[in-house]
């Protein structure tokens, strides 16, 4: 092995030999384990939540194939509809030619063939994390298989009547011209205005002051409405308000919806173009006046229609002064007219949340257009129930609420999109308007009895994505086929998904799943046994990973290194507004002066896996990477060791064994750190099970057992030093196996080396078996032993620690009032304790005998003394002490002053402040210990 632990010489050259000897496809044998992978957009790159939920998925099916299962991660990606068509269109934009330019077929053929040579990007990223899924199985969720599925399960949802067309409000995005899905939308706070208008009553007899953010929307309403049991307008209820500009008349209603305590008590009404009015205009059978186009403009003549199934629709003309006008210049001119009618009472500055589309950047409009919707209310139930009856378990549990309070109000789902990229829906028109829906223009006219004389034209929309990922589990199984692969491995075993998703995605897999995947009984299937819900990786300091923050993290750049100036120009884009690029700037060179380092993809995966616990946020700090980088290293020369002794010697393979403490103790910690891996594994706890990996390798395995090995391999007979090289190479061999799930280059490449020596073979770790617990029996009076001995060791090293002496320096040390158990531990242990706490001597005093001037520690009853006339120079120690007793007492009463100033609390920043306190915490226990320090040598 290299002297040093360089992860980039062994990474990527061990991922190609995985990949190419097919070690990621399933083994054909065992029970079946199965894990889809969450499809990333084909137009996307790698960030750190990937890089955290593709080292779970990785870690589970690694731990599950070396358990023996037939396992199979399926892989894929998401042809993300608006995303894709957004970047050719961009390309199409800089050789001014638009997508209509080209038509639809021609378009579609540029988009296919970006998708060649640009969409594989994040496959060889998922590569770069060590992600063992099979290849050979990709899938692209617009292939023609999946094509086949998405078409299958629109077709059977309609004739099952669950699907439907409909006129309803939906996120419009005006630039992109299509609906969106909520995810799509970003609420952001910024700042804006509140108007506050006077509404007169059609009697003369007064008015009303509405307070609106989006005063063009007025020219839809049609109520204005009030809670039903505030005082100041319970009279006016049922009355008549002559609406401003329109001149139309609307009636005041009462509705629980309006909050008295928010502005003026009194909320205009605009159902068409509000999703909350929408819902009191249903309650109350208001009409609904659409006055914008597909552009946010306001339209010549506005649409009127009713709730009562959208029926008799009719025109109402524009204010002349408005038609044609840009949403925002409409805005203007409404309260330019109301301010010169008197009727603008007053404005105030307001902070709102403002919907903007995630893709475009453009204020999002709620519109009211024809789209297709899946009957969500309906399939919600089979799917709630699934989990009511633990069918389907959500890890931490705590999610289920989560999931079971938006199934319970669940509204339907929008499916279609006006995008020419993604899956067209499989539905015709004739010249009348009818629709005809079926896999194919052929089947169409043969399922509806249509002549061939009858001209059909195919919808122009396609399907949201979000519908062909809900197929996810079953159809890139091959689904609507009965594949060996659908029998195999459906349902899948587990979900591991952001909690941020749960209902666009989560929700509809369940629920589409569970409608068209059937058990050979006929009851529904599951699209998987279990969910695990992870938290969103977060900077250090709790803060959302963002662009415009600048604190965002590529994971490959943590894997493989990065320049400061790339990393300046990675963060800083020629479309910030100059002062954000250069905060940007400012902040990552303050917080990477050098750049990344390359710490290796298992550094990066075990910072992961560590920090998987239960809580929702994931605080990513890149000190922890270092941190894991050296536990690299530690494990790299542990090996190295255990070569340099083994390698070319007898291991024990053949010949008789004995073991020493050690051995017996280290055999039985393994025993247990197996069992704690195991069950916090199966537990989801990948944090519990990175700790017992890391605790076992470097505090027991590392730091106590490799020393202690050194005394039979320089003193022990032959079957001692054989037991003892058995030992280091079986332990290490295993632990290799135990730790590679979530560290697998790295232990494949020590393995390499390692595994001969015990009586291992095979071309690679990752096909070998995970250990079992009960390979290593539990050898409790080894360990209990072993703690006495180690609590012995850790006792002087903390006296030398307080009193300075240095390691190297031998020392006498004496044991008094110990049990016969003790004196029974140390008969058999006194070379390990002399040879390993550096001792001049080691004598044992009666409990009677009078015991000289001494620094002492306790193991249970045993005292521990360590005598201390001769091993100091006392007066030189007093003065030293006592120089740092002054420095620290002077930073003290410094701090407790400005922690007792009220300007300095109230005005300093939070974090600033409790670091404050915490700095006068950590000088005062400084000042007690260094006190105590001084009463000892005083004493001697």
């Amino acid at each position: 092995m290299d002297k040093t632990y360089e992860p980039q010489a062994i990474e990527q050259a061990w991922y190609r030999t995985w990949e190419a000897s097919g070690y990621f496809q399933p083994s054909g044998t065992g029970p079946s384990y199965c894990i889809a992978i969450p499809p990333p957009n084909v137009t996307g790159s790698l960030h750190m939540g990937h890089g955290f939920n593709n080292t779970i998925m990785d870690a589970l099916v690694r731990y599950h194939r070396m358990q023996g299962h037939n396992t199979l991660w399926q892989v894929g990606t998401d042809h993300a509809g608006i995303a894709t068509q957004m970047v050719v269109e961009r390309q199409l934009a800089a050789h001014n030619v638009t997508r209509h330019d080209l038509g639809r077929e021609k378009f579609l053929e540029k988009v296919w063939e970006w998708k060649a040579e640009s969409g594989g990007t994040i496959t060889r990223q998922l590569r770069r994390l060590g992600s063992s899924v099979d290849w050979s199985r990709e899938r692209f969720t617009m292939d023609e298989g999946l094509s086949k599925a998405v078409q299958e399960a629109f077709v059977r949802l309609y004739d099952d009547g669950l699907i439907y067309r409909g006129k309803r409000l939906v996120n419009w995005d005006p630039k992109l011209h299509t609906a969106i899905s909520d995810l799509e939308v970003q609420n952001e706070e910024e700042k804006g205005f509140m108007w506050h208008f006077r509404y007169p009553l059609a009697d003369g007899s007064g008015h009303l002051v509405v307070a609106t953010t989006r005063p063009e929307t007025l020219l839809g309403d049609t109520a204005v409405a009030v809670h039903p049991e505030d005082e100041r307008y319970q009279h006016l209820i049922g009355k008549m308000i002559r609406l401003p500009i329109t001149h139309r008349e609307i009636p005041i209603v009462a509705d629980d919806y309006v909050d008295p305590e928010f502005g003026t008590g009194c909320v205009k009404i605009t159902p068409a173009h509000d999703f909350n009015d929408y819902e009191v205009g249903k309650r109350h059978n208001l009409p609904l006046i659409n006055v914008l186009d597909r552009d946010a403009r306001i339209l010549r003549e506005f649409t009127v229609l009713t709730f009562e199934g959208y029926a008799g629709t009719h025109g109402e003309q524009a204010p002349a002064a408005y038609a044609g006008l840009d949403r925002f210049e409409a805005r203007k001119q409404v309260i330019a007219e109301f301010e010169n009618l008197g009727l603008l009472e007053k404005i105030d500055p307001h902070t709102l949340k403002v919907p903007r589309g995630d893709r475009s950047g453009v204020v999002i409009e709620p519109w009211l257009t024809d789209q297709w919707y899946v009957d969500a209310k309906t399939l919600a139930k089979p799917a709630i129930e699934a989990v009511e009856e633990g069918r389907i378990r959500f890890v931490p549990q705590q999610y289920e609420n989560l999931y079971f309070s938006w199934m319970r109000d669940i509204q339907d789902w929008c499916i279609s999109r006006q995008l020419w990229w993604g899956h067209r829906i499989p539905a015709w028109y004739d010249h009348q308007g009818r629709v005809y829906v079926g896999r194919n223009e052929a089947e169409v006219r043969a399922k509806y009895s249509l002549d061939a004389s009858i001209e059909l034209r195919q919808d122009d929309d396609v399907l949201d994505t979000w519908f062909s990922s809900a197929l996810w589990t079953f159809s890139t199984l091959g689904w609507p086929d009965t594949t060996p692969e659908l029998k195999t491995f459906h349902p899948t075993d587990v979900l591991v998904t952001g909690f941020d998703i749960i209902f666009f995605w989560v929700a509809r897999m369940i629920m589409m799943t569970m409608h068209l995947m059937k058990h050979p009984d006929g009851s529904p299937q599951v699209p998987f046994k279990t969910v695990y819900v992870h938290g969103l990786v977060r900077d250090a300091e709790g803060q959302k990973m963002s662009k415009s923050k600048g604190n965002v993290l590529d994971p490959l750049d943590i894997i493989d290194g990065i320049t400061l100036e790339a990393l300046v120009a990675k963060r800083t884009t020629g479309l910030m507004r100059p002062q954000d690029a250069e905060k940007i700037e400012k902040r990552t060179r303050k917080e990477f002066p050098g750049g990344i380092a390359a710490y290796g993809c298992d550094a990066l995966r075990f910072t992961f896996a560590s920090l998987a616990s239960t809580g929702r946020d994931i605080k990513f700090d890149m000190g922890r990477v270092e941190g894991y980088r050296n536990f690299c290293n530690k494990l790299w020369n542990a090996a190295r060791y255990v070569l340099m002794n083994t390698e070319g010697q007898d291991t024990g393979l053949t010949g008789e064994c004995s073991y020493s403490l050690p051995d017996r103790w280290i055999r039985s910690r393994l025993g247990q750190t197996i069992a704690a891996t195991i069950a916090a594994v199966e537990d989801y706890r990948f944090d519990l099970a990175a700790r017992a990996i890391y605790e076992f390798t470097w505090n027991e395995y590392c730091d106590w057992y490799l020393e202690l090995a050194k005394v039979a391999l320089q003193t022990g007979d032959e079957t001692q030093q054989r037991g003892t090289r058995q030992t280091l190479v079986r332990v290490l061999e295993t632990l290799l196996r135990l730790a590679h799930p979530i560290m697998p280059f790295i232990t494949e490449e020590i393995w390499q080396r390692v595994a001969p020596l015990a009586g291992q073979s095979g071309a690679t770790i990752m096909r070998h078996a995970y250990p079992q617990a009960e390979s290593w029996p539990l050898d409790a009076e080894a360990e209990q032993e072993m703690r006495w001995v180690m609590d012995v060791l850790m006792g002087i090293r903390r006296i030398r620690g307080e009193m300075k002496i240095a390691d190297g320096k031998a020392i006498p040390v004496l044991l008094q009032n110990g049990s016969a158990q003790d004196w029974a531990y140390l008969a058999h242990n006194r070379d390990f304790i002399v040879r390993f706490g550096r001792l001049e001597s080691l004598g044992r005093l009666e409990a009677d005998e009078a015991a000289p001037e001494a620094a002492i520690a306790l193991v249970g009853e045993l005292k521990v003394l360590i005598p201390m006339r001769g091993l100091i120079d006392k007066e030189a120690e007093l003065a030293r002490l006592d120089k740092e007793i002054q420095r620290l007492g002077k930073d003290a009463p410094r701090i407790e002053a400005k922690l007792n100033d009220p300007a300095f609390v109230e005005k300093a920043p939070p974090q600033v402040v409790a670091k404050e306190r915490t700095r006068l915490q950590e000088i005062q226990a400084s000042l007690t210990e260094l006190h105590a320090q001084v009463e000892k040598i005083r004493a001697l």
